[in-house]
């Protein structure tokens, strides 16, 4: 097979060389046309990659960023579950997405105590604070001299070895709320009486469900279903997110910083949290000096020993 220029076209010599050179330069010429076309598709390929992985991740964040917010427990419309005489706890509406908590409005005629508290029930000083102060909320709350509001307050689930306690026995007391109100006020003391140790696992879903039980629930099964699924885990998040920038509401705390925070008739107590005779003493003088707009606070009066 030969290439190149016939021979016998009447050309000369140095004709057909020449003639040879153009056709190789033509060639060449085309070769590289050729080549910069492919660069450009894969330049273009590329870019086009890129540009979808862009989307993609924009796409991606977005989703994430603009994820609805889920439905509250029953009874915790306030983001706390509120409980009056007899252990009894307000019948409430769940709070739906995206809106925002109710506050249970505190009547500042009235001679009723009222009592916040945000806790987190794998907080250490949570702990020790009911175990020294809990049977005098107990006695004022179950006569009617007091009522007690408690917000689950989840922020230490770093320290529970991955298994995110806090947001577990949150979920729990939740799901209690949710079908047992009733309940609450006793499975928050079994919570603390049973309380695990700060760097362990914290106690597993089936304890949980156990002291839900011991407890004396209504809609047992409903409730571990509840607990397994974790139900209300981003109900939890959200709820932590609005105490630490939006405070408690008809008080003089603007954020939740951490916990135990206690809360009586709107006025924060800044005392030992293990001195019970100085938290009566705060209650009586609180139950005297109603938070409002003008209040400013005052210490935390020492008690007195009697003779």
């Amino acid at each position: 097979m030969t290439h190149g220029l016939p021979a016998g076209d009447g050309l000369s010599k140095n004709e057909r060389r020449e003639a040879a050179r153009e056709k190789a330069k033509a060639l060449r010429d085309q070769h590289r046309k050729k080549e910069k076309r492919g660069r450009l598709i894969l330049q273009g390929g590329i870019l086009l990659g890129v540009v979808a992985l862009a989307v993609a991740v924009t796409l991606i964040i977005a989703s994430t960023a603009n994820r609805p917010a889920t439905a509250g427990p029953r009874n915790m419309l306030s983001d706390g579950i509120l409980i009056g005489e007899g252990f009894v706890a307000k019948p409430t509406a769940a709070l739906q997405p995206g809106e925002e908590p109710v506050p249970n409005e505190r009547d500042e005629a009235s001679d009723v105590i009222s009592i916040q508290l945000y806790v987190d029930y794998f907080c250490p000083v949570c702990g020790l604070f009911e175990e020294t102060n809990g049977e005098q909320i107990a006695t004022l709350v179950d006569s009617g001299a007091a009522t007690v509001e408690i917000f689950p307050y989840a922020i230490l689930d770093s320290v529970s070895q991955g298994t995110k306690y806090s947001t577990r026995s949150s979920n729990a007391a939740a799901c209690v709320a949710d079908f047992s109100p009733d309940s609450y006020f006793e499975f928050n003391n079994i919570l603390f009486e049973n309380q695990p140790e700060e760097q362990t696992g914290g106690l597993s879903d089936e304890q949980l469900i156990d002291l839900t039980v011991e407890a004396g629930v209504e809609k047992a099964s409903s409730i571990e279903k509840c607990i397994t699924q974790q139900t209300f885990k981003d109900w939890v998040a959200q709820a932590r997110d609005r105490h630490r920038t939006q405070g408690a509401p008809n008080s003089n705390v603007d954020t939740i910083a951490g916990t135990p925070t206690v809360i009586v008739n709107g006025l924060k107590y800044t005392g030992a949290l293990n001195d019970s005779a100085a938290f009566s003493a705060f209650v009586l003088q609180a139950a005297n000096t109603s938070f409002n707009d003008s209040t400013t606070p005052t210490p935390t009066p020492t008690a007195t020993p009697s003779k």
